[in-house]
Formats: structure tokens, C-alpha cells, sequence
């Protein structure tokens, strides 16, 4: 079904695009934070790919969770992928464009514990 998809989180609504193998366009949806598990709890195994921020973590180890394989991408790298003016549907879409590349560095998936020995040092500075 999706070969890739790119997900582009946001406070309350997040944008999802799908490709399938060939790249071509099958899925541009923006769902609610709170549809958002359930909708990929129903999905088969995945690839999805996300910018790599503080909350992108938690939402890559509960995807995990369900079988998907997550890879987060800084910002910085995604960016020569927005085609057009920058929204959050073309965010998810540069998402795509992205992952499918092979030479992408991607980021580690942080554990919960990690994050909160982190969120200590960046207070404490």
C-alpha cells in the first residue's frame, strides 16, 4: 500500500502524505491528535518519516510500537525538498521526498528517559 509517508506534527492537527513505490501521491490527510494513533494502528507496516524535534520522539516510539519503522530528519535537511510555498501538507510531502533519498542521515530515536535526562540539562543552562 504506502511505501513511505511523511507526517508533519503539529499541536493539534498533524498532515500525513503517502507515496507508494513508484512515488506517486496516494494519501494527503490531516487528522487529529487524537486520531492519530488509531489511524496508523490500522494501517500495515510502514516507513513514516518525521522532523526530528522533542515531540516527534515520543510520537516515533509509540509508531514503534505498533510495527511501524519510524526515521526522524532534522529540519535543515528536509527543507531543499519544499516544492512550494511552505505549508504543512508540503512539509509532510518534502517528508517523502526525503526519506526515499539514500544518502539521508537520520536522527536516533530517543528513549523516554533519555529525553527527560536532556530536558534536566537544557533547565539547568
Amino acid at each position: 500500500m504506502f511505501d513511505v509517508i511523511g507526517v508533519d506534527t503539529a499541536k493539534n492537527v498533524f498532515q500525513l502524505h503517502g507515496v507508494d513505490h513508484d512515488g506517486a501521491g496516494i494519501l494527503r490527510k490531516k487528522i487529529t491528535r487524537e486520531e492519530f494513533l488509531p489511524y496508523f494502528q490500522a494501517l500495515p507496516r510502514s516507513c513514516v518519516g518525521m522532523e526530528a524535534c522533542a515531540a516527534s520522539h515520543h510520537w516515533a516510539r509509540q509508531l514503534t510500537a505498533l510495527g511501524h519503522d519510524v526515521k526522524l530528519i532534522p529540519a535543515q535537511y528536509v527543507k531543499p525538498f519544499v516544492k512550494h510555498a511552505k505549508n504543512d501538507a508540503t512539509d509532510a510531502a518534502a517528508f517523502c521526498e526525503a526519506m526515499r533519498r539514500p544518502d539521508m542521515a537520520f536522527v536516533p530515536m530517543r528513549s523516554a528517559e533519555n529525553q527527560a535526562a536532556l530536558g534536566l540539562l537544557t533547565m539547568r543552562d
